[in-house]
């Protein structure tokens, strides 16, 4: 679940990680153009674009109410249930899609922890560690996880490759061109999924993939009214009208819980974060 930060006493805007796979989706399906190539596998790359993170269904079926705050535990507010086992559940998920989802998507969960294989320089919080934190009392499960992850990626490639019609997917410049592709969207949805508007800043996105040989970086400057620019543009047309989904939450006292999180947030009236994309 992505938890927005708000000024101090306002409600909280939340969005399950299906929305934020959705809004990552929003992007992938827009970028490309004379300078930024579109990727190839086409439909297969945007699958686990849209479907990376889809490992925390049952998490977000099931929120836990962090105390403290008020709200609910997950990206971008309290540690909660989750974490190491949505490395494994989300590329099962994507694997039973295609060999290749599942490659990319073990890719993304296995970068989480490794500096998204050194291609962001992206902090969920500022100060923050361009890694996912590993618990003490988490290290051994999550490191054989992780390493299981690795054995997974070794076992689809070899699948890949030996197939005529999938063996140029994973080669070197074109698979990690599409993981490129993949973190730029991650990371820009957690622009605006995690961040209020009022502490959203001057952010430089690095490796936007142009094509297989080259990368870039890309700078996101806030305009103000909901509108922000990008240099260089990396989406097709002149502008780009984002809609983000979530509800917004105020913060519960912990005695006052309802029993059923999950069932109280998805009775809460669906909203919509709206943003306009424009070259810079």
């Amino acid at each position: 679940m992505m938890i927005q930060n708000a000024p101090d006493g306002e409600p909280r805007f939340v969005s399950l990680m299906a929305e934020h796979n959705e809004l990552c989706e929003q992007f992938a399906r827009a970028f490309g153009n004379d300078r930024f190539e579109k990727p190839d596998p086409f439909e297969e790359t945007l699958y686990v674009i849209g479907h990376h993170d889809r490992g925390w269904d049952k998490f977000d079926a099931s929120p836990v109410l962090d105390p403290v705050s008020g709200f609910p535990t997950g990206v971008g507010g309290a540690k909660g249930p989750g974490g190491a086992a949505t490395t494994k559940l989300s590329p099962d998920f994507n694997q039973a899609r295609h060999a290749y989802c599942g490659l990319l998507a073990s890719m993304h969960t296995w970068g989480l922890y490794h500096a998204r294989y050194g291609f962001s320089d992206f902090r969920v919080r500022p100060g923050g560690s361009t890694s996912v934190p590993i618990a003490k009392e988490m290290t051994d499960e999550t490191n054989e996880i992780l390493a299981g992850e690795i054995a997974r990626q070794e076992t689809l490639k070899n699948k890949l490759a030996a197939d005529p019609a999938t063996a140029s997917w994973v080669q070197g410049d074109n698979l990690f061109r599409n993981y490129k592709l993949l973190q730029f969207c991650d990371t820009l949805a957690l622009y605006f999924n995690l961040r209020h508007e009022s502490d959203r800043a001057v952010e430089v996105f690095t490796h936007v993939p142009e094509s297989t040989a080259s990368d870039t970086s890309v700078k996101v400057t806030p305009q103000g009214e909901g509108t922000y620019s990008f240099a260089p543009f990396p989406f097709a047309g002149d502008s780009l009208e984002i809609h983000s989904k979530g509800r917004y939450l105020t913060a519960m006292p912990g005695d006052a819980a309802p029993s059923d999180l999950g069932a109280h947030i998805a009775k809460l009236p669906a909203e919509e974060q709206v943003f306009t994309f424009v070259a810079a």
